[in-house]
């Protein structure tokens, strides 16, 4: 049973959708119950939850709350269990570099004066805990269970963005590192117990809201033939499942890239 947080759209919806094809019942999440309305994807969450039961002929259960709330974190844990008893694959998708006036506000929600200096205080906060206490407080509340079990897989989605310094989306940039770091951390805490823990950092993945917030170049809007070119949802939703599975049975610890080679340098 998998729980895919942030999978109300956009890429943690075709994880969501890909592990049921693989025969995982799921969980699908989203911040509200319509917030997948933001870019036209679907008229609510349980349309999402009943279009992957419907497509994959296995039980989809939908939640939404604020993952950094952690008494709403366990409220939902509550009903999970409640459903389906224990969670075996946890993928943490939740997160975007969003401030305070959300996804729907001008540029997708992108703050203004988004730089290392220039960024209200109230936006830095709202993108540090949507990116990092968003993987976090899931993670405390269903890596023990995993640990008494002695069995579990988590994946955390970081971003490319998160191995690269720039001079914008500083706050962004510096969540997704934090991701990253945190995803080591707790693959060392959790190595005794035989529970893995990895991240996967996308580059630039084709989404409603991608296109929004930065427009797309025709020519790299391709599905194969050169490397030179936008990902695709179902390309992270692929390097998740391996993840996810014995398919990757010795790896812990280690953040994947999926951008086509964009960036060759050492994590």
């Amino acid at each position: 049973m998998a729980w895919v947080t942030g999978s109300s759209r956009g890429i943690g919806r075709v994880v969501a959708d890909h592990l049921a094809s693989l025969g995982a019942a799921v969980v699908v999440h989203g911040t509200s119950a319509h917030s997948t309305r933001a870019f036209g994807e679907a008229e609510s969450l349980a349309a999402v939850a009943e279009a992957i039961a419907q497509a994959n002929g296995v039980d989809v259960l939908p939640v939404f709350g604020d993952l950094g709330d952690e008494g709403r974190v366990a409220a939902l844990v509550s009903s999970i269990h409640a459903r389906f008893g224990r969670v075996d694959i946890l993928v943490n998708c939740a997160g975007g570099d969003v401030g305070t006036l959300g996804v729907t506000a001008p540029n997708a929600g992108s703050p203004a004066h988004n730089d290392a200096l220039n960024i209200s205080v109230a936006d830095l906060r709202v993108v540090l805990e949507r990116n990092l206490i968003t993987h976090v407080l899931p993670c405390r509340a269903i890596a023990p269970q995993m640990m008494a079990r002695r069995s579990g897989w988590i994946v955390n989605i970081g971003s490319i963005a998160g191995l690269r310094g720039a001079d914008s989306e500083a706050t962004y940039r510096t969540a997704k590192a934090a991701v990253h770091e945190y995803t080591r951390c707790l693959a060392a805490q959790l190595r005794p117990y035989n529970v893995y823990v990895n991240a996967v950092a996308p580059g630039g993945v084709i989404t409603p809201r991608f296109v929004v917030r930065r427009g797309v170049t025709e020519q790299q809007k391709v599905k194969d033939g050169t490397l030179d070119r936008y990902g695709w949802p179902l390309e992270i939703a692929h390097a998740v499942a391996f993840l996810a599975t014995g398919a990757s049975s010795f790896i812990s610890g280690q953040i994947l890239r999926v951008d086509g080679g964009g960036q060759l340098w050492p994590a």
